[in-house]
């Protein structure tokens, strides 16, 4: 496998366009990647565009009309919330394998206010079960999944508030965040839960949104760039079967297994990351995964969020860009956008929020049903 970098990396800032469509979003991140790589459409030499709910309207090809239909591959891909991070992955295994030199992987979504959920199948779009009384599939299992944290390790309501009072916190340095608003602890606490221990202020928003990366081989980046962001680890899990309740996913295994062969493949350990951007659809989805990236060990992820060392400045940042609660949610650019991200801060552009020193960055996405990416990138 060949060395693979990032030259060019860009997002649009995420929120609701009602009066754009899909392409259009897609079509503004991909342009900004590419002037951002210092190339053209006739220089990339395959496209990977993710997106989950026009899975079969052929998004990729779409998007191609309005940057430049050269006549190269295009290659569709849904992943769950993995979605975007799997057509990373697609394009960084197209140039790592000789294939191709040039490669430019996109995300994209359009939800509007729709839930996690909402919008598939038969269901009424005029109404949610998912917010107003914390049912739907995603607050069901996250609060669960919280609410098991504390039976084991004694975490409390409040620790799990705390991760949306940093993202939160985080996110006002974040230009491109759906919200850019602090909210205390009280506020977070006496907010409407959703699914406890989760309030409304602990869960993403979903809405609009599109990132894109170029991908190249060590050759061609060393041409176009002097600041080239590597590829160190690109790691896709699914669920493994384990004897337990059918209806629950183990969202902490897919992400372990995830992260130790992730570790392996860059040759580094945890304790080597500089940051972390990983995915916090929920407030007791962050804390969980802060055990199963091994940022801490078993049952200290309370004790990190009450000491503020996942905060900038503290000894591992995560979620420095406001994370999926502040910044949103548009399942097929969450993944693009967290590398996005993490590229960033390696080459020294985050601005307000950036981490200084960084040199190391981790970009984690979980899409239940179930797939799991892990990013590892190095300047």
């Amino acid at each position: 496998m060949r060395d693979v970098a990032i030259v060019g990396a860009n997002m649009i800032k995420f929120g609701r366009y009602p009066d754009k469509d899909l392409v259009q979003l897609a079509s503004e991140a991909a342009i900004g990647a590419l002037k951002d790589a210092g190339i053209t459409m006739n220089e990339v030499q395959m496209v990977v565009s993710g997106n989950l709910y026009q899975a079969n309207a052929m998004v990729g090809q779409r998007i191609m009309k309005e940057i430049g239909a050269t006549g190269v591959p295009v290659v569709n891909v849904a992943n769950a919330c993995a979605t975007g991070s799997t057509a990373f992955r697609e394009a960084y295994l197209a140039v790592a394998s000789g294939a191709y030199d040039i490669a430019l992987a996109i995300g994209s979504e359009q939800m509007g206010k729709m839930g996690l959920l909402t919008g598939f199948g038969d269901r009424d779009p005029s109404y949610s079960s998912e917010g107003v009384m914390g049912t739907g599939l995603m607050p069901g299992v996250f609060g669960q999944t919280g609410v098991e944290h504390m039976r084991k390790y004694g975490t409390t309501a409040e620790q799990f508030a705390k991760i949306a009072v940093k993202n939160h916190k985080h996110s006002v340095h974040n230009p491109y965040a759906q919200y850019q608003v602090e909210t205390p602890l009280e506020d977070v606490i006496n907010a409407r839960v959703i699914a406890w221990p989760n309030t409304l202020y602990m869960c993403c928003p979903t809405g609009d949104g599109a990132a894109a990366a170029v991908l190249m081989s060590a050759e061609k980046a060393r041409q176009y760039t002097k600041q080239p962001v590597w590829v160190a680890a690109s790691v896709l899990t699914s669920d493994p079967w384990t004897q337990r309740n059918p209806i629950m996913f183990d969202v902490n295994t897919l992400t372990r297994n995830a992260a130790e062969e992730a570790y392996e493949k860059a040759g580094i350990g945890p304790e080597d990351l500089s940051m972390v951007e990983l995915h916090d659809c929920f407030a007791t989805a962050e804390l969980v995964h802060y055990e199963n990236l091994m940022l801490c060990g078993e049952g200290e992820a309370g004790r990190l969020i009450d000491e503020g060392e996942t905060y900038v400045g503290g000894r591992i940042p995560v979620n420095a860009s406001g994370g999926l609660l502040s910044k949103g949610h548009p399942l097929g650019a969450t993944g693009v956008a967290n590398i996005v991200e993490v590229a960033w801060h390696l080459r020294g552009q985050a601005g307000g929020r950036q981490v200084e020193g960084a040199k190391v960055g981790l970009a984690h996405v979980i899409g239940l049903g179930s797939a799991c990416t892990i990013h590892i990138l190095k300047k």
